[in-house]
């Protein structure tokens, strides 16, 4: 089988690292930017082919976030340093794409807590549930991951969520989770976890002001959803 020709054996004004100096990055194509991170190829495809198998595979860029390291690799000529790469840079982009909501930041609405969460949480294939506590004037003390559930449900005890609300010593929380399926409209099951964990909450003098489903694109407040 025939070298696959080199990016460096391309004119100079096809190469994606040229053309994105010459043009800005909003000229290149996906695969054109994933190749510049990718670097190189092999023997039998330039980054640029490598690129589009991993988006014709794969699909675009948020199909890529929902992937690890071990799947990226079933694609020849794709190791583990490439891997992590990709990797990488899509962290970086989930992260970038986050309002973050800092400790000491005040909760006002649920838009904040949804513009925190949503690059995280729209790509996970599992349902994770947080808590994020706050003080008595609504301040934000930190967050902490409860559980991390399967593609259709996220087993929640109180204990482990109450637990680390006594030892912060908050006064009010606010409960967040995704739906991997994109759709954010409570299940019946989460409605029976919000209502159980009220309850713990009122019986410990701890307020829970919220419960913020993240789906794709969107979310639902259950507050300003009617559900409480």
């Amino acid at each position: 089988m025939a070298k696959a020709a080199s990016i460096r054996q391309w004119p100079q004004g096809d190469r994606p690292r040229e053309r994105l100096l010459a043009r800005g990055a909003e000229a290149l194509t996906d695969a054109e930017l994933l190749a510049i991170i990718l670097r190189s190829g092999d023997r039998d495809a330039n980054a640029v082919d490598q690129a589009r198998q991993l988006i014709a595979v794969f699909g675009g860029f948020r199909s890529l976030a929902q992937k690890g390291t071990a799947d990226l690799c079933t694609i020849k000529g794709i190791g583990p340093a490439k891997a992590a790469q990709i990797v990488a840079l899509l962290e970086i982009a989930k992260r970038y794409g986050e309002h973050e909501f800092k400790p000491g930041d005040s909760f006002r609405n649920s838009v904040d807590i949804y513009a925190h969460f949503r690059e995280r949480l729209a790509s996970e294939r599992n349902e994770h549930f947080y808590a994020v506590l706050l003080d008595n004037k609504h301040r934000k003390i930190k967050e902490i991951s409860v559980s991390r559930g399967s593609l259709t449900q996220s087993i929640v005890h109180p204990r482990d969520v109450f637990l680390p609300v006594v030892r912060e010593s908050a006064a009010a929380v606010v409960f967040v989770h995704n739906h991997p399926s994109g759709d954010p409209t409570p299940s019946r099951e989460d409605i029976e976890i919000t209502r159980r964990l009220r309850e713990v909450g009122d019986l410990m003098g701890v307020r829970v002001l919220d419960h913020i489903v993240i789906g794709h694109g969107t979310y639902v407040s259950f507050v300003e959803g009617g559900y409480w």
